[in-house]
């Protein structure tokens, strides 16, 4: 049974977290509507997992933990789905719909941040989902080791191999002030360009 306590723990982790990891799914499927449903299936199962999570528990990594494995859940699905005739007609008809997040920070042109979007899209999971911890979200290496359950050297290779493929993908050339062999070197670097 929940305690006044743990409703009130929830509450202030949906507040703080709904956002971002709004933004994280929304980077990792590339689809408004699964994001959102993705989200609820997080907040879901974060709800449920909340009484034996520890007190003193980093709860940020915690939830990107469980934002990862639903992706990863949703893609499992998806490969299965594409076998079904429908759906491919589904898939090859659809539009995808692009809302905006309020930012505090002035975004990049359009042009750039269709660019970053579809180099990071590219990207295969392995690789896609620490690059977004990191250069979107401003994870440490060691957050990204706790949410992916990696050691910390795994993560900073795969950050420098997907850095080599994001930079193959979005292109060697200069881009409104930003060069492709500079960019994703710092946490949360790309919060800016890849902000929607």
């Amino acid at each position: 049974m929940k305690t006044a306590g743990q409703d009130a723990l929830f509450t202030e982790l949906y507040d703080a977290y709904s956002q971002p990891l709004y933004r994280y799914l929304y980077h990792l499927v590339g689809d408004v509507a699964h994001a959102e449903e993705l989200l609820q299936d997080v907040f879901m199962r974060a709800y449920r997992a909340l009484p034996r999570v520890d007190a003193g528990a980093n709860y940020r990594a915690w939830l990107y933990q469980i934002a990862t494995n639903a992706a990863r859940d949703w893609f499992r699905r998806q490969s299965v789905r594409r076998w079904l005739p429908l759906e491919r007609e589904r898939a090859q008809d659809a539009e995808p719909l692009e809302e905006s997040l309020a930012s505090d920070e002035p975004a990049l042109p359009v042009e750039e941040r269709l660019a970053v979007r579809d180099a990071l899209r590219e990207l295969p999971g392995t690789y896609r989902t620490p690059l977004i911890l990191f250069a979107v979200e401003g994870f440490s290496t060691t957050e990204i080791a706790a949410v992916l359950g990696i050691s910390r050297s795994a993560v900073k290779m795969r950050l420098l191999r997907a850095r080599l493929l994001f930079q193959s993908a979005y292109g060697v050339c200069e881009r409104e002030g930003a060069s492709a062999s500079n960019i994703a070197q710092e946490p949360g670097s790309l919060s800016r360009v890849a902000r929607r």
